[in-house]
């Protein structure tokens, strides 16, 4: 395998070693982001079964789309079935994206929540953010060249024109926010994914590959990848 940018761990069972990672986090309190995604979905359902204690954790998001709640395309739903409902006892606090209220106000109420619980932070640093990889090697919701690349100053901003499909508006973290993490953890699974995969992390830092700028300042940067996908770094 070729040098890759973080630490690498191929699995057999990635969703399984999320769970777990998410678990561990919730039992410790932290302030978690979570993402959308087939495989998300699965990992979120195996962590409701560990019997964590999520009552002192907060969960965030690091992107939405600007559908309501209940919409099949909510991330926050999505979680919310797979995870937040079946969570016994005591639940976390959860701050959602209200993608139902337009990108521009959606985004102006997502970074006022996170200032309200980083009272006097230059940039909010999350404990854990779980993020996936497109095809076109874009996180969260920054695409390949999109202006939101280039935002230094807001924690959240609205994504009106997504590079792929849906192609609804969107908010999403900005990298400022995701690059002050504590711990940055990407799960990629599939062959289809190993040149993004190869595009993100065996390369340079490249706006045409959004996920290759996510280089925490203090935190670490894991890769959980499946065998298929890891065929992306041997092949570099």
């Amino acid at each position: 395998m070729g040098a890759a940018r973080g630490s690498v761990e191929v699995v057999d069972d990635p969703a399984g070693e999320i769970a777990l990672r998410l678990a561990a986090a919730a039992n410790a309190g932290a302030q978690i982001a979570l993402t959308g995604g087939s495989t998300p979905r699965i990992a979120y359902e195996r962590a409701a079964e560990l019997g964590a204690d999520w009552s002192s954790a907060k969960i965030w998001w690091g992107d939405d789309r600007c559908v309501g709640p209940d919409h099949e395309q909510s991330n926050y739903g999505m979680a919310k079935a797979a995870l937040l409902d079946r969570i016994e006892g005591e639940p976390p606090r959860i701050h959602r994206i209200e993608g139902e209220l337009g990108p521009g106000p959606a985004a102006h109420q997502y970074e006022e929540a996170l200032r309200g619980a980083f009272p006097g932070a230059r940039v909010p640093e999350l404990d854990l953010i779980l993020l996936g990889l497109g095809p076109d090697a874009h996180c969260a919701s920054l695409f390949p060249r999109n202006p939101e690349l280039g935002e230094q100053e807001r924690w959240a901003v609205g994504v009106n024109s997504p590079g792929m499909a849906p192609l609804v508006p969107r908010v999403t973290l900005t990298l400022p926010v995701l690059n002050a993490a504590r711990n940055v953890v990407f799960l990629v699974t599939g062959a289809d994914k190993a040149p993004a995969v190869r595009r993100a992390f065996a390369g340079p830092p490249d706006p045409d590959a959004p996920a290759s700028l996510i280089d925490p300042v203090d935190g670490s940067l894991t890769l959980i990848l499946d065998a298929a996908a890891a065929e992306g770094l041997q092949a570099a």
